[in-house]
């Protein structure tokens, strides 16, 4: 199923908790301006359908039509959760097969120790701790046809960014059909 055209831009950021990809992805949405649509898997799990990650969850499902929507109405999306390349893979590379734009692939690649340090510094710092980050983290869990371009530790917020931006061409902000450039009250 095709979605969205040749001027949307599909961006996916993937890594393990803590790695930077919602940070990542709300810089984006601020350099950019509206027009560009966050889709945290986070959002969608916890917030809207208060589900466990699983395989063939509802999860998955839900993206894919978010997403899809959101292309299909002029949007450009980023994309951003852990992701497991196991349960998340086939609606990934669907997406990408789809999409009529061009679509980007990025893992954020950080080691444990330093998700733990960067998780203590988050709000939710205190809702889940090492045991269940141990229990969540996997090394490289790449999607298995090598589209995804790996960002490691070394790279700052800021290089992370302006790679993205420099990649996708999403250096200036265009206004969707028929919308005015002025903020939703």
């Amino acid at each position: 199923m095709v979605a969205g055209s040749e001027h949307t831009r599909l961006i996916v950021l993937r890594g393990n908790s803590a790695s930077g990809k919602s940070t990542i992805a709300a810089r984006l949405r601020a350099c950019y301006g509206r027009g560009l649509a966050v889709v945290g898997q986070d959002v969608i799990r916890r917030d809207i359908l208060r589900e466990r990650d699983q395989a063939g969850a509802a999860t998955i499902g839900l993206i894919d039509v978010v997403v899809r929507y959101a292309l299909d109405n002029d949007y450009h999306v980023v994309l951003e959760g852990i992701l497991y390349a196991d349960r998340y893979g086939a609606m990934l590379q669907a997406l990408r097969a789809g999409h009529r734009g061009s679509s980007h692939f990025y893992y954020l690649d950080v080691p444990f120790a330093e998700t733990l340090r960067r998780h203590a510094t988050k709000p939710q710092a205190s809702a889940y701790g090492e045991t269940e980050m141990r229990e969540w983290f996997r090394p490289l869990d790449l999607l298995d046809t090598g589209c995804e371009q790996i960002i490691g530790p070394d790279s700052s917020p800021e290089e992370t960014l302006q790679r993205i931006l420099a990649d996708t061409g999403l250096t200036t902000a265009h206004t969707r059909a028929g919308e005015d450039r002025q903020a939703f009250g």
